[in-house]
Formats: structure tokens, sequence, C-alpha cells
């Protein structure tokens, strides 16, 4: 009967005779000259802090991007007027088009067969509000009932307003979250009463708070979707009255929301193909489709997440170049010292690991502190520049892995140039 013997305890043995010595070694040659190893480090601690911030800001832009393409729907299309401010331009551009229509809205809800809900919108502002407005004026957007399910809207508070509500034009009103706060404060708004220009509302909803986007997205103007007082459209064009109505679109906004299945981007070709015809070809509105916007943003990402790291890369070359440089300069420091070893027995590939060990242990302690640093920095940056920014475990796993490459790419070269030295004449080295 014969025995097998497992040599996997000797393995974890010769391993640990191995590299344990080493290790120690190393640490004692960083401690022995402390302020040569954190120069050394500083070119590694600053990449893998710039790799760690760059991510971070990236990330958080993503994710705030990404949030508001989200909440505009990816099955939705999105018709939006361009406003124009300047009053010969406005008449110039009306000549040859009318602008949004309920006919335009009326003849995409009956040639686009993909689409499941849809509302036009009216936007108007309240240039007067009493309560007065503790902030900026609220919007006003006359929409149908079904705007909740297009949009996403939830309400925090109370309802809102039904299809009978619509059919009257019923003087209601629903307060976006900002709007509540700023015309009510911390008290209840429901059943209370709002005047928007010259017409009274009764509050019977509150809006549960929304992403806003500080910058104008891909057409979506820049607005605080929060700040926003929702009435039935038909109350807005009805009762609501605007000195500038007469230069004003009959609507300025169309929402559509699409079956699950149906092909977006032949459905906005449609929609453009209908109001160029209508239009005139006056390029006065856009068609925006969040779900094109969601392929391009990932696009986007991809290509900063690479630029990015591109750039971080070159201080982390750097430190890896001062990583090299001090390892060579080590050679010739401890050339006697190697010299003796291999005289007692060392063979070259137990020089190569002592300053591969070294070399690494550098990177390691520098990459560690430069996770921190970038983590710090990431803050500081979210704190002084108001912007999102969300450190990842990905990054710090990337810029981690990348420290130690380097510190393993840059530490080979000086490792094999000290085991090639000759035993003899590295003892009498002076």
């Amino acid at each position: 009967m014969s025995t097998v013997i497992s040599t996997t305890p000797r393995r974890v043995l010769h391993i640990h005779e191995q590299w344990i010595p080493d290790l120690r070694l190393g640490l004692q040659n960083l401690l022995l000259h402390r302020l040569r190893s954190l120069l050394t480090m500083l070119g590694m601690i600053f990449g893998v802090a710039a790799v760690v911030s760059m991510l971070s800001i990236g990330a958080g832009a993503r994710q705030k991007v990404m949030a508001l393409i989200e909440q505009m729907g990816v099955r939705n299309l999105i018709v939006e007027a361009k406003e124009t401010t300047e009053w010969q331009a406005h008449q110039k551009i009306r000549k040859i088009s009318p602008g949004l229509t309920f006919q335009d809205y009326r003849t995409i809800r009956d040639d686009v067969s993909d689409i499941v809900v849809s509302t036009p919108r009216k936007r108007l502002t309240a240039s007067r509000t009493i309560p007065k407005s503790q902030q900026d004026a609220p919007s006003v957007y006359g929409v149908n009932p079904i705007y909740t399910q297009i949009a996403g809207l939830q309400v925090l508070e109370g309802r809102f307003f039904d299809q009978g509500d619509e059919n009257r034009g019923a003087p209601v009103c629903v307060l976006g979250a900002a709007a509540k706060s700023s015309l009510f404060g911390a008290s209840n708004p429901i059943d209370q009463y709002v005047k928007v220009n010259e017409q009274w509302f009764r509050v019977i909803g509150v809006a549960s708070p929304q992403l806003s986007s500080q910058t104008e997205v891909a057409g979506v103007p820049t607005q605080d979707i929060n700040n926003i007082i929702y009435v039935p459209l038909n109350a807005a064009i009805l009762r609501m009255e605007d000195s500038y109505s007469d230069v004003r679109d009959e609507i300025d906004g169309i929402y559509l929301t699409l079956r699950e299945k149906a092909d977006m981007p032949a459905a906005a070709q449609v929609v453009r193909a209908i109001l160029d015809s209508s239009h005139h070809a006056a390029g006065d509105f856009s068609v925006i489709v969040p779900a094109e916007l969601l392929a391009e943003q990932r696009r986007t990402e991809r290509l900063f997440n690479a630029v990015m790291v591109a750039i971080a890369s070159i201080s982390l070359l750097v430190g890896g170049i001062g990583i090299m440089n001090i390892m060579l300069a080590s050679i010739l420091e401890r050339t006697r010292e190697i010299g003796v070893r291999r005289a007692v027995g060392a063979r070259q590939s137990d020089i190569v690991r002592q300053f591969v060990v070294e070399a690494m242990m550098i990177s390691f302690v520098g990459g560690s502190l430069g996770i921190v640093f970038g983590f710090v920095m990431s803050r500081l940056i979210a704190w002084l520049a108001g912007w999102s920014t969300i450190v990842t475990a990905s990054s710090i796993l990337l810029a981690f892995v990348v420290s130690i490459t380097v510190g393993l790419v840059f530490g080979i070269y000086p490792a094999v140039k000290a085991a090639r030295l000759d035993p003899v004449e590295a003892i009498r080295y002076e």
C-alpha cells in the first residue's frame, strides 16, 4: 500500500521562507530612507489620486445625467418649441410657421401608430402670485391628467386633477415641491388658494420632488421642475391671461409615450417629418429622444473615462520612472551587499525578488496613500465646486491595480541589473 505525501505544506513553507525575509528587508530599507521613499512615492500618490478623483467626477456627472434621462422616460418622445426672445425674429418665423398647434398634436397622435398615451403642454409664467413666492417665480404647466404617467410624476399629498377637472377647465392646481415650499413654507397647502396672475386656483395636491438640471440637456431648457404649478390644460388656455399671448405658440410642448417594442428613432423621424411639413422647415421645434440620449451618454462616458485615465496615467508613468531611478541609485549604494549575498549562496532570482519586492512596496504604500488623497480630493471638489462626485469601488480597484503594475514593471529592470552584477567585482566595489 503506497502512501501519498502532500507537498502543499512544503510549498507554503518554501514561499514563506523566500518572501517574508524580503518583505522585512524591503520595509527596513524604506524606513531607513524615509524622505527619499516619500519623494519616490509622490508621483505614484498624485497619479492614483488623479485617477480616483477624475473617475469620481465622471461617475457623479454620469449618475446625474442618467437620472435626468431616465426621468424623461426612455420610451418617451418630447417635442419642445424653440423660444425666441426677440420680437422681430419671432415675427419672421411666424410668417412661415404657425408654431406648435393642437393640429400638430392631433396629426402626430393619429399618424404615429406606436403611441400609447400623449398630452400637449402649455407653459406660462406666473409673474404675480398670492401668496408671494419667496424664490423665483414658478412656471405654470397646463397638461392633461395623463401627464403623471408620462413624466413619472408622483403626488405626495392630495391628488392630481382628473379628466373631469380637465373637461370643465376647473380652477384647481397641483404644486411642485419647490413651489409648495416657496408659497406656503411648512404649512399644509391642500384646499388653500393660490392666485396666479389674475386667476385663483385651489390647491388639490403636492407633487414629490424631482431631479432638476442646472444646464440644458439636449434641447430641454434649464428649469427647476420642482418650481412648477400644474393646472388642467383647458384652465391654462381659457382662464389665464397672458399679455404676451399674441407672440406665443398655441402650445409649446408635446409628450408622447410609445409602446415597449417601438422603434424610437423611426418614430422620431416620423414626428420630425410631420412638423417640418406643417412648419415649412422653419426649425422652430426640437424632438428629444431620451433613449438616444441614453445611448449617446454611455458612449460619451466610455470616451471620458478613457481620456481621464490616459491623462492620469501620465502621473503614474512619472511615478514609475521615479521608482526605477531610485532603485538604480539603490543598486550603487548596495553593490557590496549584493556581492556578499551572492558570495554566500544567494541566487540571481533571490536578488531579483528582493528589489522587485521593494519596488512593489513603494507602489503599494504610494497607491494606498493616493487612494486616500483621491477620496479627499473628490470630496473637496464636490464641496468647493458644487459638483456631484462618486468614488466607486471600480475606480479604487483600477487605480490600485495600475499602481502595483507600474511598480512591478519599473522595478524589474533595476532588479535584473542588480542580479547580473559580478559577485567578485561587487564585493570589491567601493
